[in-house]
């Protein structure tokens, strides 16, 4: 992960596949299963943590365009947004960047992590792990990735939790980077 945010820009699509897929491959080292098909129960908790994820972020971007907190402005956002959905790179490896990267984290950061720190701290395990990749996030420079990731993945980890499946995370990651990222940018 810490390659992910030191190599240069142009780099970052190819940086991003190797990252996720180490963290996929580092999942099943440690034990990682997936259990079957999804339940349609679980995607529809992944979809509508999505769609409360995407509306908290709508908020959060009226109040950057208006008041700036810290001297943040959508400058920050612009640079997350280039790294993915450039015009350099086709809507086939836009997909597949937000693919992997879901793919990723959540087998990683909800499938391995925070299914370890579920049994000691319950729901707050969901900020904890959230907290982690944040702090890793730190590297971007960028307050508002930081800030961000750490908003997002405390949404996905209540999202693993309540439903007691990685297939609704997962689908409430996917289902956000695509609505963020392509369908409905905010920036």
């Amino acid at each position: 992960m810490v390659l992910l945010f030191t190599v240069p820009a142009w780099e970052f699509v190819a940086a991003t596949f190797a990252s996720t897929s180490c963290m996929i491959v580092v999942s099943y080292a440690l034990g990682l299963r997936l259990g079957g098909r999804p339940s349609p129960r679980a995607v529809a908790a992944g979809v509508a943590s999505a769609a409360v994820l995407y509306l908290v972020f709508s908020a959060g971007d009226i109040a950057i365009r208006s008041i700036h907190p810290l001297g943040i402005g959508t400058a920050s956002a612009a640079s997350i947004y280039s790294l993915i959905v450039s015009p350099g790179n086709s809507v086939y490896t836009q997909v597949a960047v937000l693919l992997f990267d879901s793919a990723g984290y959540e087998s990683f950061f909800r499938g391995i992590l925070q299914a370890r720190m579920e049994p000691r701290l319950g729901p707050w395990s969901a900020p904890a792990v959230a907290a982690v990749d944040a702090a890793v996030h730190v590297l971007t420079l960028n307050p508002l990735w930081v800030a961000t990731t750490f908003m997002a993945d405390t949404a996905w980890g209540l999202t693993f939790h309540y439903s007691g499946k990685l297939s609704a995370s997962f689908a409430s990651h996917i289902v956000w980077d695509i609505s963020v990222f392509m369908i409905l940018p905010l920036r």
